[in-house]
């Protein structure tokens, strides 16, 4: 696998933390920008250790993982989006001003799983793991950051509805993985 099907690899596999960084920006109006630099390094560090973990287990994990990634990485981004659902209609003063690292991680994992998988296929495959691991976290890095950004704009402007829209966005990604999975996408 060269490089430009590494980069377009990590920049696939980093659009799932793209769109969960969105949604998180876009619930979290006074997001400060080393909270922002954390869920980005969180993000990047999840979805590099994944594929990585994938490539030392090799393809004799391969069935294993494939039965329940898909189940976990649902249950996950559901739980998660439900929860924004919920607080959105928490009242300015009920609202916690920062997401918790719990959420935090729970989403890098449930948005990295996919990666475990890619992290089987480079065992089984000739890779240079080391540019491919540099690239995956790069791209991820710089797409979680760019997507609290625009969080962040699109949430002070319109702060319920986007929490809402961004749970719903979680929930439907989960729903996705899931259906994928499952052969019906």
């Amino acid at each position: 696998m060269g490089t430009l099907e590494l980069i377009l690899l990590g920049i696939g596999l980093s659009i799932d933390s793209f769109v969960a960084s969105v949604t998180i920006g876009a619930g979290k109006v006074r997001l400060q920008f080393f909270h922002a630099m954390k869920i980005a390094f969180v993000m990047a560090f999840f979805q590099t250790l994944f594929p990585f973990l994938g490539w030392l287990a090799g393809k004799s994990l391969m069935h294993y993982i494939e039965e329940y990634d898909h189940w976990l990485a649902f249950i996950l981004l559901s739980v998660i989006g439900l929860k924004m659902i919920y607080d959105s209609f928490k009242s300015e003063e009920e609202k916690e001003p920062d997401v918790s690292n719990t959420a935090i991680v729970g989403m890098a994992i449930a948005t990295s799983i996919d990666a475990l998988v890619v992290g089987v296929g480079f065992g089984i495959i000739s890779v240079n793991i080391v540019l491919a691991l540099a690239i995956i976290g790069f791209s991820t890095f710089m797409f979680s950051a760019t997507g609290l950004r625009i969080g962040k704009f699109i949430g002070n402007r319109y702060n319920k509805a986007a929490s809402i829209f961004g749970g719903i966005v979680l929930i439907l990604l989960g729903v996705k993985i899931l259906l994928s999975h499952l052969g019906f996408v």
